[in-house]
């Protein structure tokens, strides 16, 4: 006789000053993934618009704000733009490994880097190794770390440039949280180039969609998911496809906008488990 499933208790966290958008306050609701039903579970959530942060599934829930909002591209039918096909040129010598959720202390070094360079101050500035590991290892679902490393002289595996906490889910790829050197003169646009290849690794493995986390408008570091198309985003009736006209308006403000800020990605996701809207998830979600 198979066991009856329990549905998950929710739980919110108490109001806190929201890192993306000035004089407001967020609020998140959020359930444990545990049991021999985590995966089905975490799947159905990330459709409505729940990340996932260790064991924990969480959302937005904000009583005056809906600003966040769940995006994913179209891996199948994404087309690149040309700066994007100059991305892929010039990085696609990288020698890519997708490796069990074990942490290193080379990723660790990796992501202290890039955040001094691109988050100093922010929510995971103090975030040492045990919590590092914590993030990456407290799994109870498909989870793996991709790697890119640039080609040793003998066309081995060198030294690691870029680093992807992604999930598997039934319809696509989840990006929980991606870094990468910063000061890396000769590999600009690292950042755009992890989602790339997440989309052509979904799109390769007969996967839909490539799961982005929030996109918050109003909010500069947020705004380069909108190069990614097709687009679609989660409002109350559901999953939308943006339209050309609506994403090319994004984009207009994007390119008129800060240009190092659209430069600037972190990947899936600033809004996962390192760095979710409040600048890293509460204590409560332990």
């Amino acid at each position: 006789m198979t066991a009856p499933v329990r549905f998950p208790r929710f739980f919110v966290t108490s109001p806190a000053p929201c890192p993306y958008l000035p004089d407001r306050t967020e609020r998140k609701v959020f359930t444990e993934l545990s049991g021999g039903h985590a995966e089905q579970l975490n799947d159905a959530l990330s459709r409505i618009g729940f990340r996932r942060s260790q064991n924990v599934a969480y959302r937005p829930s904000c009583a005056d704000c809906r600003a966040c909002v769940s995006v994913r591209v179209a891996a199948d039918a994404f087309r690149p733009s040309s700066s994007q096909r100059r991305t892929l040129k010039r990085n696609d010598d990288l020698i890519v490994t997708e490796c069990r959720p074990w942490a290193t202390a080379e990723q660790y070094l990796l992501l202290q880097k890039y955040l001094a360079k691109r988050h100093p101050g922010g929510g995971m500035a103090a975030m040492d190794e045990v919590d590092y590991a914590d993030m990456v290892e407290h799994t109870s679902v498909s989870s793996f770390v991709i790697e890119y490393r640039e080609p040793t002289p003998d066309g081995g595996p060198g030294r690691l440039v870029a680093a992807c906490l992604t999930d598997r889910q039934g319809d696509g790829l989840s990006m929980i949280y991606s870094f990468y050197d910063p000061d890396h003169e000769s590999r600009s646009g690292l950042g755009n180039y992890v989602i790339l290849d997440h989309i052509r690794r979904a799109d390769r493995g007969n996967l839909p969609f490539v799961y982005l986390g929030y996109w918050v408008e109003g909010s500069e570091r947020m705004q380069y998911k909108v190069r990614f198309r097709p687009l679609e985003r989660l409002g109350p009736e559901g999953w939308r496809r943006m339209s050309d006209e609506e994403q090319n308006a994004l984009v207009r403000q994007v390119t008129s906008g800060n240009a190092q800020t659209c430069a600037a990605t972190g990947g899936g996701s600033k809004d996962g488990t390192l760095s979710g809207p409040g600048g890293g998830l509460p204590k409560q979600f332990a």
